[in-house]
């Protein structure tokens, strides 16, 4: 493979306008595709198979305009005073007839009105669900609520869609990760090529999640989670073949042979580390989660075109730069060099205390994950937005005047069989339902026009995300065979509270699984690029403790609530339910991208003649600068993700951000130099039978060397 990189990387600086002119073209023509295919996005979360879900199914055949989107109106007369109650319904009447209505309810003949008269609830219903529903409509419903002359909140599917992170916080990721090239080179040709590569590279990646909304439903999050990922693993490929590049050409290397090198040698650990993320990221396909497995899709789509762009764009561009690109500073081989870099004490310092350093490091990752140990999961909901917006207000108000329930109604469908009546079932179910713990109340059965399906409002005592409401739900499913038997009728449960919980429960039991195939993956594919058995087993056992950390960390800011002012956390509550397994994925791939980088140098060292111990620390000198700036500007850009607004989008940042410093720093230049040490040449052992049966890959450039002993070299310029 390196060899074919090495001709790869010749001739993209030798033809570099050619590969600069095919990039342009294919990025005009995404454009274009994505202008004409583009489709919606959307916020909601199902799982097919689960019994919500068939529920749903089920009244999209029966009863459609029960799927419409929904939310609710609340009116609320100042402290001491009463609503008006001609006011309230000359409001509702504008609602009516706003774009797309179907429904409103009138709250004082439902009754939904507060004892002292000064909280009123109303319900709207659309005949679109909630990916159709513009926020024109939304909005149309928000002006003429407004009108009633009081305090007018809204929650559900009333709320305009929207969020993500934000440009502020992406922009100052940038920002950071601009100054840490320029720190690391001081060139700003050299600082200016990983961001300009890793720039075209996310568009690509975007453009082409633009023109899969067209043909697939995508979730709202994939957009941005591909951002972050291919912003961040953008800089870092492109950084690390760019440093060897002026590593060999302040030697004295020809800038074309160079660039062909560097491909072949450091693009060969690029292209295994981003296999490794592509890896963890489409192996989210056998959780068997439809948005999820798009959202992994997205993501790895965009690192497989990031890996493309840095073994073709960047040695283009390094075309373009010529000797430009050795301006600033030399570590290698200028004055600096005779100086021994903190990266060179470090690693003394490492391999002198390997055991110390082993216990410290396992014992403080150990208790950084500690709070995993009440991990609880779910799904955002009203009761997590900040106090300030309005469906947390409107979350309160009716919390305040009728119980938390009524955020959170449970729906129950009755189905009698097509052809059969199911008012009697219906009835009888209604009045088991309302003799249930937990239930506050039970509204009257509505039935479809053919009369064989019905839907039962079940308002619990407790809030949508509570432990008690889970209970409820499952006890109403523990006694289907009962009602199957007392009213001849299927039961089931839905609404987005049902909905939440079987989504939540089906990620629990799918991050084991998801675990251990991407473990098993990754250690094939690592003992296939290091030629050894012990390597991988140490890549996945530091894995296992930076994920743990980030998941304490993650638990102790976001469900805890410890510091969660500083990262602008206003309200802590469950950690969201398909994070755990979308941060395993990532910080999978990502922390095996810095095994990579490092160890391949160690493991060059070592096929070129060095002992044990100087190959680690050779290694480690070598590749800590590069490794320090790519984590630095991986942390970066996640943390810019923290400042957005979106829940999701913001504890995705902070523990990617968390994880990747934590296994740069502690785990792959403290942790693994330590083992190496300690493991010496048994660090490189593989069974005679298995170094038979593995592929060569020659990820150490070993076959390159002889390849280009045997051909005649060009004068250095």
């Amino acid at each position: 493979m390196a060899t074919v990189l090495y001709r790869i990387g010749r001739t993209a600086f030798r033809r570099r306008r050619l590969f600069l002119s095919v990039w342009l073209v294919l990025l005009v023509g995404m454009g274009i595709g994505a202008a004409a295919l583009r489709g919606p996005t959307s916020d909601k979360f199902s799982i097919p198979g689960t019994e919500s879900q068939k529920a749903i199914d089920l009244l999209k055949e029966r009863l459609p305009q029960a799927n419409g989107a929904s939310g609710r109106i609340v009116f609320a007369a100042k402290p001491g005073e009463k609503l008006a109650e001609s006011d309230v319904k000359a409001a509702l009447a504008k609602v009516g007839k706003a774009p797309d209505v179907i429904a409103v309810s009138d709250p004082f003949a439902a009754k939904l009105v507060s004892g002292d008269g000064r909280i009123a609830l109303a319900q709207v219903t659309w005949n679109k669900n909630t990916q159709e529903l513009p926020d024109s409509a939304r909005d149309a419903v928000q002006r003429a609520a407004g009108t009633a002359g009081v305090q007018v909140e809204f929650g559900g599917d009333a709320v305009a869609q929207g969020g993500g992170a934000g440009g502020i916080g992406e922009g100052l990721g940038f920002a950071v990760a601009a100054l840490v090239l320029a720190i690391t080179f001081g060139s700003l040709v050299s600082a200016g090529l990983p961001l300009l590569t890793a720039i075209v590279g996310v568009i690509f990646g975007l453009l082409g999640i633009q023109i899969a909304t067209g043909f697939f439903d995508l979730n709202a999050t994939a957009p941005t989670l591909a951002l972050m990922l291919g912003l961040a693993v953008g800089i870092d490929y492109a950084l690390f073949i760019i440093s060897r590049h002026r590593t060999q050409v302040f030697g004295g290397m020809d800038p074309e042979e160079s660039a062909g090198r560097a491909v072949g040698t450091a693009g060969s650990a690029v292209v295994f580390a981003g296999a490794t993320v592509v890896i963890a990221l489409a192996a989210l396909s056998v959780v068997g989660i439809p948005f999820l497995t798009a959202m992994g899709l997205a993501a790895a789509a965009t690192v497989a075109v990031a890996v493309l762009v840095s073994i073709t764009l960047v040695p283009a561009m390094l075309g373009f730069a010529g000797m430009r690109i050795a301006k600033g500073k030399n570590f290698e081989t200028g004055p600096r060099a005779a100086k021994p870099t903190f990266g060179a004490r470090w690693v003394g310092f490492v391999m002198r205390h390997r055991v110390p350093a082993l216990l410290v490091t396992i014992l403080a990752l150990g208790a950084l994950a500690i709070p995993v140990t009440h991990l609880r999961l779910g799904l955002p909901d009203d009761s997590t937005a900040a106090p300030d917006q309005t469906n947390r207000q409107a979350y309160d108000l009716a919390t305040e005047a009728f119980g938390p329930g009524f955020n959170g109604p449970l729906t129950v469908v009755v189905d009698a069989g097509a052809g059969k009546s199911v008012q009697a079932a219906a009835t009888t179910v209604a009045g088991e339902l309302r003799g249930l713990k937990d239930v506050t109340n039970v509204g009257a059965p509505t039935l479809n026009p053919a009369g064989d399906t019905a839907i039962i409002s079940v308002i619990p005592k407790s809030g949508p995300s509570t432990q008690a409401t889970e209970a409820l739900v499952h006890s109403i499913r523990d006694r289907a065979d009962g009602f199957r038997a007392d009213a001849h009728a299927d039961v089931l449960v839905t609404g987005q509270t049902a909905t939440n919980i079987d989504v939540s429960q089906t990620l629990s039991n799918a991050l084991l699984p998801y675990l251990a195939v991407i473990v098993l993956l990754a250690f094939l594919l690592l003992t296939i690029a290091f030629r050894s058995v012990l390597v991988p087993l140490t890549a996945v056992g530091g894995f296992l403790l930076t994920v743990g950390a980030a998941f304490g960390a993650m638990v102790g800011v976001f469900q805890d609530g410890f510091g969660a002012g500083l990262f602008g956390v206003a309200e802590a509550g469950p950690i969201v339910s398909f994070l755990p397994v979308l941060i395993i994925g990532i910080l999978f791939g990502l922390a095996m991208d810095y095994q990579v980088f490092l160890v391949s140098r160690m493991r060059e060292e070592h096929v070129h003649g060095a002992a044990p111990t100087r190959a680690v620390t050779e290694g480690f000198r070598h590749g800590a600068r590069v490794v320090t700036g790519a984590a630095l500007i991986m942390g970066a850009v996640f943390s810019g993700f923290i400042l957005g607004d979106d829940a999701i989008i913001k504890s995705i940042g902070f523990a990617l951000a968390f994880g990747v410093l934590v296994d740069a720093f502690v785990v792959r230049m403290t942790l693994i130099p330590a083992l190496m040490g300690l493991l010496g040449e048994r660090a490189w052992w593989l069974p005679r039978w298995l170094d038979r049966g593995l592929p060569r890959v020659d990820i150490e450039g070993e076959g390159l060397k002889r390849h280009l002993n045997q051909e005649p070299q060009p004068v250095p310029a």
